[in-house]
């Protein structure tokens, strides 16, 4: 695990063109001025010592008091994350859900059981880890075998893939390179289902001083070993770049106590709840429930998105007013990922695994059948984090795979949820979150039909 500082280095445009040049901290103070004064920035440089930038930040703090969450904002930081679990990566973007940043894509890279995280991180007990590793060993061997099948789909039914035609038909080399790589990226899509969570993935964030401090709060406090590990490594890097705004990144005895009650009260609903059937864990219904402010309706809505002709164009205030609360009972973690990231508003998703999805309702759709030993794998592991769950072990991720379902609901305004349905059902979208995203629209529909007629859905793949 490493997390690893990147600072910006001015382009040489702006050197010649003489634009200042600050560091991270001394920008924030600069700026923290104009709420005390309107000398200008011109003003505010003359008393900048450009040898001595550590100074100069002192000697304007000392002059106002100024608050540090406000001045946190205004510090910039970029740190890369490398060797952390898909289930930390995940539980990162939950706390940063708007951060500029990316991770490594279990749809474009292929991982293997090489990389997964040290089991003392997800307290596999030292008497238990030979066992744990042959679960690894199995779930990269499903993960691969499930690789081949849908590679043999892709190779053998290419019509499946959606492919334009005149691009299967191409000889050049860029069109075959293509064709190939959207040959990967549809086998990896239904295949990263068995990927077990512990498996390591590398992520990079862009966020200020108080967004770094505010997640560092959230890992220090966290109950999983590898949360309080990274946390403790930002929160080194963060000391290089921004030492005045970092006093705050410490264990919060609140949070610590309110995780724990949240993963107490994950315990109890699995001890209530019955994992689903594999029979029934492909029929995941939306669920939308939409709060239109006093005098607002469908045809207020609809007008409202008149001049919407894609998914950036402009929308209607009426449809910036609107709340929208949306979700399905089983989502699998694969897809959460996706759903979870660059999103504003409020998320929840109990971390509770029930039920299991291995893109069976692919296979049916294509008359093809799956090997019975997959859905077996999956709910066996399923089942074992249920139980390991229900007597409050930490450890039940250990076996987490990518396609465990759990519940998600997502709020936030109407304009928002537009935007992310246009963008996950467009081109190169992911199969299956276009589908949760359709069926939600599809739900809306019932109620705002003139307005979901100026929706964009697309058809999602290939890219």
């Amino acid at each position: 695990m490493r997390a690893t500082l990147v600072s910006v280095r001015q382009s040489e445009s702006a050197r010649l063109a003489g634009a200042p040049q600050l560091t991270p901290e001394l920008l924030a103070a600069s700026g923290a001025r104009y709420s005390r004064n309107n000398e200008g920035l011109e003003a505010i440089l003359s008393k900048v010592d450009p040898g001595n930038p550590d100074k100069s930040v002192d000697s304007i703090f000392k002059m106002i008091d100024y608050g540090h969450q406000s001045i946190a904002d205004m510090v910039p930081v970029s740190i890369f994350i490398d060797e952390i679990s898909i289930w930390l990566a995940y539980l990162i973007w939950s706390q940063c859900p708007t951060a500029g940043g990316q991770e490594s894509s279990t749809r474009y890279v292929k991982l293997s059981s090489d990389g997964v995280a040290s089991p003392d991180l997800f307290c596999v007990p030292d008497v238990e880890v030979s066992e744990w590793r042959a679960f690894l060993e199995e779930s990269f061997h499903f993960y691969t075998e499930a690789l081949q099948f849908w590679e043999r789909v892709a190779e053998e039914k290419p019509e499946v893939m959606r492919i334009p035609q005149s691009l299967l038909d191409d000889p050049t080399d860029k069109a075959q390179k293509q064709v190939a790589r959207m040959r990967r990226n549809f086998a990896f899509d239904r295949s990263r289902y068995f990927l077990p969570v512990c498996a390591l993935t590398n992520m990079m964030l862009i966020m200020s001083a108080r967004g770094w401090v505010q997640l560092c709060q959230y890992l220090l406090s966290h109950y999983h070993p590898e949360a309080r590990k990274l946390g403790g490594l930002i929160v080194e890097q963060l000391q290089l770049e921004a030492p005045r705004m970092t006093k705050h990144a410490t264990e919060q005895p609140g949070t610590v106590v309110g995780l724990q009650d949240e993963f107490i009260s994950f315990a109890k609903t699995c001890t209530s709840t019955e994992a689903k059937r594999f029979d029934t864990e492909a029929k995941s219904e939306a669920t939308v429930e939409l709060f239109l402010p006093l005098g607002v309706t469908d045809k207020t809505l609809s007008e409202a998105l008149k001049h919407h002709s894609h998914r950036y164009a402009f929308i209607g205030e009426p449809v910036r007013s609107t709340l929208i609360r949306f979700g399905w009972e089983g989502v699998s973690l694969a897809e959460i990922r996706d759903l979870n990231r660059h999103r504003t508003g409020a998320k929840y998703c109990p971390l509770v695994p029930i039920g299991f999805y291995m893109a069976q309702d692919e296979a049916r759709r294509l008359d093809l059948a799956l090997p019975s030993s997959f859905s077996s794998f999956g709910l066996k592991q399923l089942s074992w984090s249920r139980n390991q769950l229900e007597i409050q072990n930490v450890a039940y991720t250990s076996r987490i795979l990518l396609g465990h379902e759990f519940n998600f609901t997502h709020s936030t305004t109407f304009d928002k949820y537009i935007y992310e349905v246009e963008l996950r059902t467009g081109t190169g979208a992911h199969y299956r979150y276009a589908k949760h995203l359709t069926d939600s629209v599809k739900q809306l529909g019932k109620s705002i039909p003139e307005t979901i007629a100026k929706i964009a859905i697309g058809s999602a793949e290939p890219e």
